[in-house]
């Protein structure tokens, strides 16, 4: 057997598991608050989730010029930028509080979602100098980092949300230090550093277009199951703060639930890679819709504080191996020269049916009903036709025949 080295991708795994964990908190904690902030200031109920919709908007939009952004420049150009995009975002968002427009503080969420989406690419990051065995065990490993910021997120959201007399404004300055603080890890990154500099080759192969890669039935099934994976995560995740507190809970509640859905996100991350590797990615990916099925059977039985821990907690396993799955499967579906394409297509189309999901869930939770109970359950029944739409592209996929990148 051929002896790989991977310490290099090793190095780079440790602090992209560390600025995951970091950084990374900052998601966690405006989830949990950005609902309820908009609550606030948007004239209209239905428009509460309306600053999550915006992150995820930005996140969008933005992946398409980061990525090949990256490819030219480096990866840690991209995550410098990412980071300080989410302080100035911060910042933007804390002064809308401050002056109470609703306006300014999708503008700060926009922002966010710029750094959103370059967190979004430390998964891609720690394959750049990985071998393929340790490619997916490195993609769990930088996943896996999740696990602190889910404890630090939600707990420091605690202690800094209501620290000032404007509700919220307490965690975008805590957010603002996070960024800065946090950027200075990706000094100590060793990847590759961009092809700007690097004259063209006369051979150079030069990878597929966007509408032949998506012909990919690989390539395509896999941006399909990442889109509902992560959609219906964030439909669900982005209600449940509203939800929690419309049935009579507390806002610590609502933490508390949140970090216990982030622990449950990420913390499988630590053996994903194992299953893959021994049990194939289209299994992986299988069982994590079925537990995000589970998931929503489980929140539409009830509405008490057990129920929404255990619907969160099997919301986050779900979509670990159906994300994490996805991405491996993406990763090994493509040449080297297709990277920029392909993962900016990826993630702009990911995201896009993440913002719609997001936008979906305010209207689905406080417009389709007269309680909280019947918003709550209209958004967990919303999932039912995306399950059935990525369980059906990953059975026409097996069938497919077997075909080599």
């Amino acid at each position: 057997m051929t002896y790989v080295d991977d310490t290099r991708a090793k190095r780079n795994v440790a602090v992209l598991v560390l600025a995951q964990a970091i950084l990374g908190a900052q998601l966690p904690m405006i989830f949990v608050i950005g609902g309820l902030a908009g609550g606030q200031l948007a004239s209209n109920p239905c428009l509460a989730t309306l600053p999550i919709s915006f992150i995820v908007f930005g996140s969008m939009t933005t992946a398409p010029w980061i990525s090949p952004l990256m490819q030219r420049n480096g990866r840690r150009f991209g995550f410098f930028l990412g980071a300080f995009a989410g302080a100035v975002g911060a910042a933007v968002s804390a002064y809308g509080l401050y002056i109470s427009s609703f306006p300014i503080l999708l503008a700060g969420s926009y922002l966010t979602g710029i750094y959103m989406s370059a967190q979004g690419f430390y998964r891609f990051a720690a394959t750049d100098t990985a071998s393929e065995g340790f490619r997916p065990k490195a993609i769990s490993y930088v996943m896996a980092g999740g696990l602190l910021s889910a404890i630090v997120g939600p707990q420091l959201n605690k202690l800094v949300s209501d620290a000032f007399v404007i509700p919220f404004l307490g965690t975008y300055l805590a957010i603002i230090v996070l960024n800065l603080v946090g950027m200075f890890l990706f000094l100590w990154l060793d990847l590759p550093k961009g092809s700007k500099k690097e004259p063209p080759a006369v051979a150079a192969p030069a990878g597929r277009t966007r509408m032949e890669l998506l012909r990919d039935p690989r390539i395509l099934v896999a941006i399909i199951c990442a889109m509902v994976s992560y959609s219906l995560m964030n439909l669900v995740m982005t209600s449940t703060p509203l939800a929690v507190v419309g049935c009579g809970f507390t806002t610590d509640n609502a933490n508390d639930i949140v970090s216990a859905h982030v622990l449950a996100m990420f913390a499988p991350s630590f053996f994903t890679g194992h299953l893959i590797a021994r049990f194939g990615v289209e299994r992986i990916v299988s069982l994590g819709l079925v537990i995000l099925a589970l998931a929503g059977g489980v929140a539409l039985s009830g509405v008490e504080l057990t129920n929404f821990y255990i619907a969160l907690i099997l919301l986050g396993l779900g979509w670990n191996f159906g994300f994490i799955g996805a991405t491996t499967m993406l990763a090994g579906a493509h040449h080297p020269e297709e990277r920029g394409a392909v993962q900016g297509m990826n993630d702009m189309i990911v995201f896009g049916m993440v913002t719609v999901a997001s936008l979906a869930s305010g209207g689905l939770m406080n417009c389709s009903g007269g309680t909280a109970v019947e918003g709550w359950n209209a958004v967990n029944i919303a999932m039912i036709p995306f399950l059935v739409l990525a369980g059906g592209s990953l059975i026409w996929l097996v069938r497919q025949p077997k075909m080599a990148v």
